[in-house]
């Protein structure tokens, strides 16, 4: 009998060579799969940081020039109306100008102010005080008129000694501090050739003058601030004049400030001062400012104002505050930053307003004056003083 089968015959390196491919094409499959899933996963961010790298150069044009392009439509956009008024509105707000807001400082942990005026109803019936006449023993004043011929030739070159000082020596110095009843002094008003030349409808008017306050521009200078915040009693009773030269007045006509018919702009008498001795403009402002008590003879009170800053107080009210209550005879503001002459030397000579030279021989003065090194003088921008 016979049986329908076929057999075949299969060897055991055969089975185990048919297993092997099988698991090796598995295996193949799965890591196919797996590293497919991790490219969409981890390297992304990494693949935008390469691009970053690559392209930022490219990324901060295109923001330049879009930032570029949205300014040029603003400035394009902008009326002229709008920029004229904010021309307007840019000197009030660029600082504390015709601000009455009053100063203070830290006192012991308390804050106080540094003006104690009076309140306004008590301003207003503030008289001038009159002080009793001092006892001198001087009984005549000679001026020198300094004309002679070895001064003569340093008039106008920028020195400080010339005809409007006088060519004073050391020995003429200390013989002036004497006290006789005869006293030579040197005064440029006195002096033909001084300078300093003012028209005589002005010298009237600053000899009705009780109380004065003044200011000087020269060399085109800086703008006239009208004063505020005085009482209608000062008004009556305080002069308020400017000395200018004749640049200054060009410039400020130049800008819309003309002096009126009466010589006045605002508040302001403006003086035109020819003839100015010095070439430096700084030592012609020293002469309104130290011989108000010359320019100014029936003057019993002078206060000097900064041409930078804004007279903003009471007049009467400030000589109350600080010379009245105290019985003082000079008021002068504190420094910003140095309290000592010799300090003060060294900063002249860093800032260029005098040769080395010219600073030595004031400072070896002091010295033989003996002067102290820690000598505190405070001064700076407002000055008080009975003429």
């Amino acid at each position: 009998m016979f049986s329908n089968s076929v057999s075949i015959t299969m060897s055991d390196d055969d089975e185990s060579n048919e297993t092997n491919r099988f698991r090796s094409t598995t295996r193949t499959r799965r890591k196919r799969k797996k590293p497919g899933h991790r490219t969409t996963t981890s390297e992304l961010p990494r693949c935008f940081l390469r691009l970053l790298l690559r392209y930022w150069i490219l990324l901060v044009l295109l923001l330049a020039f879009g930032l570029l392009l949205f300014e040029s439509t603003r400035i394009g956009t902008k009326s002229p109306n709008s920029e004229h008024n904010q021309l307007k509105k840019s000197p009030d707000s660029s600082g504390n100008l015709n601000r009455l807001d009053p100063t203070t400082k830290v006192i012991g942990g308390v804050r106080q102010r540094c003006l104690k005026l009076l309140p306004p109803e008590e301003l207003e019936h503030l008289d001038i005080l009159d002080r009793k006449d001092s006892t001198s023993p001087v009984k005549k004043l000679v001026y020198l008129t300094g004309t002679d011929s070895s001064s003569s030739h340093v008039r106008g070159n920028g020195t400080r000694f010339n005809l409007f000082t006088g060519n004073q020596s050391f020995a003429e110095r200390e013989t002036s501090f004497q006290v006789t009843e005869t006293v030579s002094v040197h005064c440029g008003f006195f002096n033909e050739n001084g300078g300093f030349r003012i028209e005589d409808e002005d010298k009237m008017f600053m000899q009705t003058c009780q109380v004065v306050v003044s200011t000087c521009a020269f060399g085109g200078g800086d703008n006239l601030y009208q004063p505020i915040g005085m009482s209608n009693a000062s008004t009556q009773k305080v002069c308020y004049v400017a000395f200018w030269d004749n640049v200054t007045l060009a410039t400020q006509e130049a800008e819309g400030h003309k002096i009126g018919d009466n010589g006045y702009i605002g508040k302001w008498r403006v003086v035109v001062v020819k003839d100015l001795p010095f070439m430096d403009q700084r030592l012609n402002g020293k002469i309104p400012k130290m011989l108000s008590h010359r320019l100014f003879p029936e003057a019993k009170y002078s206060i000097w104002v900064d041409s930078k800053s804004q007279f903003r107080r009471d007049p009467l009210g400030v000589l109350d505050a600080l010379l009245w209550r105290t019985n003082s005879v000079l008021a002068i503001s504190e420094h910003g930053a140095r309290g000592s002459v010799y300090d003060e030397a060294k900063a002249v000579v860093k800032k260029h307003k005098a040769t080395p030279e010219e600073v030595q021989v004031q400072i070896n003065q002091y010295r033989r004056d003996k002067l102290p090194e820690d000598k505190r003088f405070n001064g700076k921008k407002l000055c008080l003083k009975p003429l």
